[in-house]
């Protein structure tokens, strides 16, 4: 049955256009499950490598790298069989991929690797010279890193008091990337501040009741669109762009740029 599905899953690829196995010369080929991923891979992998990204990263919504950039990869939904068809010799995804269809990768011979979702610049950083190892580019991966670690060193003086409102009306936690992101960028957390933990609910009331300086809304709830917030005479409310919040790798040096200007437009 497996040397079957392997055989049908080749006949695909040969069928589909699939970039050659030698073209990577001896560097291994990769399909990626997760947007986060897929961001830092495009870095550090060489292009005839990457076989596939995931579909998330063709989604103006969902992407956490540049749309353009993005589609200039084959996107997978991630099904074993599509997967299969590829033919790849390192799977790479997030740690939620489904204990039986990480059984069947490894079962047709295929090396899985998952990742977390980064908490913290440093973590993101070891995440990307991992990758690198993997993707056999080690000083991709320390050219990546050397970037992403100084557009991410903090700036000095006095903190603007932030709330970053997320789609679904949650808020950051402290131990999430984006809060040291925030603190980087001389903007302080206020939601943190409050007691509020990671997804917790912030309610518009609860805004208007203790305003910020500065609002990033990231999501399109009604309540964030109230006409009550553009009656608060000491807060800048401003759109943040949600692609910017949940990934690290070079992710991180388009949020603190845009963190960084909004840090200066406040100052």
């Amino acid at each position: 049955m497996r040397v079957l599905a392997l055989a049908a899953a080749m006949l695909v690829a040969g069928c589909s256009g699939v970039q050659p196995r030698d073209a990577a010369g001896d560097r291994p080929t990769i399909v990626s499950l997760n947007p986060c991923t897929d961001a830092i891979l495009a870095e550090v992998a060489e292009p005839a490598q990457l076989l596939a990204i995931s579909h998330y990263s063709h989604h103006p919504r969902a992407t956490s790298m540049n749309l353009a950039k993005a589609r200039r990869f084959r996107a997978t939904g991630g099904t074993v069989e599509e997967v299969l068809a590829l033919d790849p010799d390192l799977v790479v995804a997030g740690s939620f991929l489904a204990p039986a269809t990480r059984a069947a990768l490894e079962d047709m011979g295929m090396q899985v690797e998952t990742f977390d979702a980064p908490s913290s610049v440093e973590d993101s950083l070891s995440q990307i010279r991992r990758l690198a190892v993997l993707a056999n580019n080690k000083a991709g991966g320390q050219a990546l890193a050397a970037r992403i670690a100084a557009a991410a060193r903090p700036i000095r003086g006095e903190p603007v008091d932030t709330i970053l409102w997320q789609a679904g009306g949650i808020v950051p936690g402290e131990s999430a990337l984006v809060s040291e992101l925030l603190g980087r960028a001389g903007l302080r957390n206020q939601t943190t501040l409050r007691g509020m933990g990671q997804a917790d609910y912030l309610a518009l009331e609860q805004v208007v009741a203790d305003p910020p300086e500065l609002l990033l809304v990231a999501g399109g709830e009604r309540g964030q669109r109230h006409p009550v917030l553009e009656q608060l005479p000491q807060t800048r409310r401003v759109s943040f762009n949600p692609s910017l919040v949940y990934c690290g790798g070079p992710t991180i040096i388009r949020a603190m740029e845009r963190l960084r200007e909004l840090r200066r437009e406040a100052a």
